[in-house]
């Protein structure tokens, strides 16, 4: 088996989950993740965990999707709600043989599951959890790369490629605190860039440390904005890549915290719908500063994209308690603006980021 993969296997269970022995860790994902799969149920088993495979073939979402009944989008079970009360951790890995499979299933289908599962969500919130993707030929298309290349940008980008991996994720944890120090007490928030000037109040709210030990890669500092404070306008530089479909130009506008107008050059129903789902939808639930600069371009996949070096991202939907967040939503939808050419991100008035790099 490729080294790299038992390194990114060794580094989710001792680092980003520390599991501990008798702990029941649930592994979910596809089947093209297969050795990944493979190599972090030995890892799992050597820590004395009981793991759980959740390994779905490849087109199950498709189907379920075009062929569930009411009551799969509606209900859910009690095999369900037992599963994630005695779950004590668990791994999602991100594979896919088509990432467009989900293009033309229903988005009212797919919102009102959402909906649904959310209450299952909040319950797998509160426990240890990681994300993370292994490489696939139809994810190295989508990042105009051969599945070669694209390996070795994922295994780079999780530091599975470095003798001692988790301490080179220790070292960005601490290169990450020094900005939280900087940020301590921040009240206001400015971004400034082409077509975008958005105002908003972090008050009160706590920055917060991701270095891996919720998503694999990492490499941000995230709160959760004052939610009824949004005011201005942003235009994201990327399409927004959801449930098979990209979203491309997209424009928002805020007032008193709420999107008021909302507009896309590609995929603007599904945008509406997505933004209809529930009240929450509407305000913002996270700010993200992307400090990992090993990921330098966009390959349309929000795992990586929103850590990249330079860029910030707003998350439309629910917050984050642990940074003081209050907004509830069964949405949490992040959209990056690039502000390596031509962008700026002040703090309390001060240029804290500009054309990418830290002042």
């Amino acid at each position: 088996m490729d080294q790299r993969i038992t390194n990114l296997a060794r580094i989710l269970v001792t680092y980003s989950l520390d599991v501990q022995p008798k702990q029941t860790v649930e592994v979910s994902g596809h089947a093209q993740a297969e050795p990944l799969f493979i190599a972090l149920y030995e890892e799992l088993l050597r820590a004395g965990a009981y793991p759980q495979l959740k390994m779905m073939p490849d087109n199950a979402e498709e189907i379920f999707f075009r062929c569930g009944k009411a009551q799969h989008f509606d209900e859910v079970t009690a095999y369900q709600k037992a599963a994630v009360k005695h779950l004590d951790s668990c791994v999602r890995i991100y594979s896919s043989a088509n990432t467009r499979a989900l293009s033309e299933a229903d988005p009212k289908k797919q919102a009102r599951l959402t909906r649904t599962m959310r209450p299952l969500k909040d319950v797998i919130l509160k426990k240890p959890w990681v994300l993370t993707l292994f490489p696939t030929g139809a994810f190295a298309q989508d990042a105009d790369m051969s599945l070669h290349d694209f390996e070795h940008f994922v295994y780079q980008a999780t530091f599975a490629d470095h003798d001692h991996p988790v301490r080179a994720w220790k070292a960005l944890a601490r290169r990450q605190e020094k900005l939280i120090r900087k940020l301590a007490g921040a009240e206001q928030v400015r971004i400034v860039a082409p077509d975008t000037d958005l105002t908003f109040s972090v008050k009160g709210r706590t920055f917060v440390n991701s270095a891996g030990t919720r998503n694999m890669p990492s490499g941000e500092v995230f709160t959760s904005p004052v939610e009824d404070t949004a005011e201005g306008y942003i235009r994201y530089d990327y399409p927004v890549c959801h449930q098979g479909r990209e979203i491309e130009g997209i424009r928002l506008v805020f007032r008193k915290g709420t999107i008021v107008e909302a507009g896309a050059e590609k995929n603007e129903k599904y945008l509406l719908t997505m933004l209809d789902m529930d009240p929450g939808a509407r305000r913002l639930g996270e700010l993200g500063i992307g400090t990992n600069y090993g990921i330098q371009r966009f390959i349309k996949n929000i795992l990586f994209d929103e850590k990249i070096g330079g860029s910030i991202h707003l998350a439309v939907g629910d917050s984050f308690p642990e940074a003081g967040g209050k907004n509830k939503s069964a949405l949490h939808w992040d959209m990056i603006k690039d502000l390596r050419k031509g962008g700026a991100l002040y703090i309390d008035g001060r240029v804290f980021q500009k054309d990418g790099k830290f002042v």
